[in-house]
C-alpha cells in the first residue's frame, strides 16, 4: 500500500511527466531521424546502382548492335569482351551484374557461379520492362536466404534509341541495413542516457516544489479542525509563493467571517421576524425548526417548532413527500372569522453536497386578492367571450355575398337570408350558452341533452364555415363510422366546441390545405370525434398548455386573428361537463388533429338514452 501511495505523490507524478516527456521527444525526434538516413542511404545507393547501370549501356551499345568497334576505343567488341568488362571494371560488392541482348538472353554475367546462365533468356519483369525501353525499372527482393536485394534493369539503345540489349543488376543492401542498425544502437544508447539524467534532475527539481506544497497541506488540515491561527512562510514570488499568501490571507479572512457570520444570523433572524410573508423551515425528517411570527400568523397556530410540516399544512401522503423532496408550490385554504382566505405555500428544497436533501424552506403568502381578482378576471371574459365571433363572420360573409349580387338570385337569396337568419338566433343561443358556461368551474351549469344525429352534427358543422373555407380554397371532408349514429348529448354545446375546432383549423391552415372531420365509437357507449388539419401546426413546448386559458401560441398572430386564447379552454369545459376527453396531437408544419371523446350510447327508440 506504501508503494501505492508513493506512486499517487506530486513528485514521483512530475518525475514520470518529465521522464515521459523526454521519452517521447526522442522517439519522435528518431524516428524522424531514422527515417531520413535510411531513405538518403537508399536513394544513394539507388543512385549508384543506376549509373553503373547507364555506364555499362553505353559501353556496351556497340557490341549490342553488332557493329564494328574502334580500336583505341574503350568499348568491348564482343562477348567475351564483355564478360571481361562486367567482371573487372563493373564489380560490385555482393552484387551481380548482367547484359542480356534484345531477346533476353544473358551475353555476360559478373558472378563466376552463374556462368551456366549464358545463353539462356532472363525472364524477369524488369527485364521484360527495360526491353521494352522502359528505363524506370527498380524493385526490391528477398531472396531464399532472407536477403534483402535490389533489382535494377536499364534498356541498351543505339542509334536512334533502337533497344539492342538490356542491364540488369541485382546488389544486395545488407551493407546499408548494417548501418542503420549501428545508427539505431548509437540513438537508443543516447535516448538512455538523457531518460538517466532527466530523472536524476526531475528528482531536485521536483522536490523544490513538493516541500513548499507539503508544509501548506499540513497548515490546511490545522484550520480545517478550526485553528485559524496559521501562517506559512513565503519563500519567494512565484505561484507557490503566491499561494502561500494567498493562504495567509484566507486564515485572516475566515477569522473575520467568523465574526461577521455571528452578526448576519442576528440580522437574519431580524428579517425574518418582520417579513411579510411567512417563512417555516424544515430538517431532513419534515420537523419544523425555524418559522417565523407572520407563519405563526397565517396558520393561526400558537407555536410550529417540533411540529411535522406536512401535517401544518394539511398536506399527506405522495404529495407531500414530492414537495418536500423536489420542491413546487400548492394553494392552502383557510378559514377564519373573517371567512375563507387562500394561501400560495412555496417548498424549496435545500440541498447539500454529497448529502442530498437536507431540509425544506416553506414560504407562506397570502394570496386572497389575488385569486379574487382572477375570478374577477373570468367572470369578465365569460361576458365578451371570443364565441361570439364565428357566427357573427358567417352572417357577413352570407351578407356581403348577397350584397353582391346573390340577391337577384331568388333561391339563392332565400337561402342564405334563411342562413344568416339561423345564425343569428343560434347567436342568441352562444350568448345565453357563454353565460351559462362561465358557471361551469362551479357545476351550477346542467346540460341540456338530447337525441342528436351525428352525421348531421357533423355535416351542418362543415356547411356553417363552407364560405370560409371556399374563399381560401380549403377542401373540407367529413368521414363517420357506419356504427355512429343518433347519440344523447348537449347539440348547442357539442356545435359550440365543433365551431371552435374547425374556426382555430381555418385559421391556420395555408390556402389549398383540408380539414377533415371524422367521428367513430371507439368503444360501444362512446363516441370519438376528431377535427384534423393540414395547417402551420403547434410547437411542442406548447403543446402541455394549449388547453389553458388566456394562452396563446403566437400572441401577435392571435390577436390579429381575433383570438382570445379562450377557445380550446371552452371547448374542454364543454367536453369535460359531458364526462369525457380533449386530446390535441401536432406536428410543426404539419397540422394538427383535436379528439374528444363522450360517453354517447345510442338512443333507443321513445328517444330515451340506452
Amino acid at each position: 500500500m506504501s508503494g501505492i501511495r508513493l506512486f499517487r505523490t506530486v513528485q514521483v507524478k512530475l518525475i514520470i511527466i518529465y521522464v515521459l516527456l523526454i521519452l517521447i521527444a526522442m522517439q519522435l525526434i528518431g524516428v524522424y531521424f531514422i527515417s531520413t538516413v535510411k531513405n538518403s542511404l537508399t536513394e544513394s545507393f539507388t543512385s549508384n546502382l543506376k549509373d553503373q547501370a547507364n555506364l555499362l549501356s553505353e559501353m556496351a551499345a556497340p557490341t549490342l548492335a553488332g557493329k564494328t568497334v574502334n580500336p583505341d576505343s574503350q568499348q568491348p567488341d564482343s562477348a567475351e569482351g564483355l564478360s571481361y568488362v562486367v567482371r573487372n571494371l563493373f564489380s560490385i560488392s555482393e552484387a551481380e551484374i548482367q547484359v542480356l541482348d534484345s531477346s533476353g538472353k544473358v551475353l555476360a554475367t559478373s558472378d563466376a557461379s552463374h556462368q551456366s546462365y549464358i545463353g539462356k533468356k532472363n525472364t524477369s519483369l524488369a527485364v521484360t520492362r527495360a526491353l521494352q525501353s522502359i528505363r524506370d525499372n527498380e524493385e526490391e527482393i528477398i531472396d531464399e536466404d532472407n536477403v534483402k536485394k535490389k533489382i535494377i534493369a536499364q534498356p541498351v539503345t543505339y542509334e536512334g534509341g533502337r533497344v539492342v540489349g538490356a542491364v540488369y543488376i541485382v546488389a544486395s543492401m545488407n551493407d546499408l541495413y548494417d548501418t542503420m542498425d549501428r545508427v539505431n544502437r548509437i540513438f537508443v544508447s543516447g535516448t538512455l542516457i538523457a531518460l538517466g539524467l532527466t530523472g536524476v534532475l526531475g528528482i531536485l527539481l521536483a522536490h523544490t516544489i513538493t516541500n513548499p506544497i507539503k508544509v501548506l497541506t499540513r497548515s490546511a488540515a490545522a484550520v480545517a479542525e478550526g485553528r485559524f491561527d496559521q501562517q506559512v512562510k513565503v519563500l519567494g514570488d512565484d505561484e507557490i509563493g503566491r499561494l502561500s499568501e494567498a493562504f495567509n490571507d484566507m486564515t485572516k479572512r475566515l477569522r473575520e467571517a467568523l465574526s461577521v457570520n455571528e452578526e448576519e444570523r442576528e440580522k437574519l433572524a431580524s428579517v425574518l421576524a418582520n417579513m411579510s410573508d411567512g417563512v417555516v423551515a424544515s430538517d431532513e425528517s419534515g420537523m419544523v425548526i425555524v418559522s417565523n411570527r407572520r407563519a405563526l400568523e397565517l396558520l393561526d397556530v400558537n407555536a410550529c417548532e417540533g411540529c411535522e410540516l406536512a401535517m401544518l399544512l394539511g398536506m399527506e401522503g405522495d404529495e407531500a413527500v414530492e414537495l418536500l423532496q423536489s420542491g413546487g408550490s400548492r394553494l392552502l385554504r383557510k378559514n377564519n372569522d373573517d371567512g375563507e382566505w387562500l394561501l400560495r405555500v412555496t417548498f424549496t428544497p435545500v440541498h447539500r453536497r454529497d448529502k442530498g436533501t437536507t431540509g425544506t424552506i416553506a414560504v407562506l403568502e397570502d394570496v386572497t386578492e389575488q385569486e379574487k381578482l382572477e375570478q374577477s378576471r373570468r367572470e369578465f371574459v365569460a361576458n365578451v367571450s371570443h364565441e361570439l365571433r364565428t357566427p357573427l363572420t358567417t352572417i357577413r360573409s352570407y351578407a356581403e355575398a348577397l350584397d353582391d349580387g346573390a340577391l337577384d338570385e331568388r333561391q339563392l337569396a332565400d337561402r342564405f337570408v334563411s342562413v344568416i337568419r339561423n345564425e343569428t338566433e343560434r347567436m342568441i343561443r352562444l350568448v345565453t350558452d357563454l353565460l351559462h358556461l362561465s358557471r361551469f368551474d362551479s357545476n351550477q351549469v346542467p346540460l341540456r341533452r338530447r337525441a342528436t344525429s351525428v352525421p348531421e352534427l357533423l355535416e351542418e358543422a362543415a356547411d356553417r364555415f363552407a364560405f370560409q373555407t371556399s374563399q381560401k380554397g380549403i377542401r373540407t371532408e367529413v368521414y363517420i363510422d357506419d356504427a355512429v349514429g343518433t347519440v344523447w348529448l348537449d347539440r348547442d354545446g357539442i356545435d359550440q366546441v365543433l365551431d371552435n375546432l374547425i374556426s382555430n383549423a381555418i385559421k391556420y391552415t395555408l390556402d389549398g390545405g383540408v380539414i377533415v372531420l371524422s367521428a367513430r365509437k371507439p368503444e360501444t357507449n362512446a363516441l370519438a370525434i376528431s377535427v384534423r388539419d393540414s395547417g402551420i401546426g403547434i410547437p411542442k413546448k406548447d403543446l402541455g398548455r394549449i388547453f389553458d386559458r388566456f394562452y396563446r401560441v403566437d400572441k401577435a398572430r392571435s390577436r390579429n386573428m381575433g383570438g382570445t386564447g379562450l377557445g380550446l379552454s371552452i371547448a374542454r369545459e364543454i367536453v369535460r361537463a359531458h364526462g369525457g376527453t380533449i386530446t390535441l396531437e401536432s406536428e410543426l408544419n404539419e397540422g394538427t388533429t383535436v379528439t374528444f371523446t363522450l360517453p354517447a350510447p345510442d338512443i333507443r327508440e321513445g328517444g330515451e338514452p340506452a
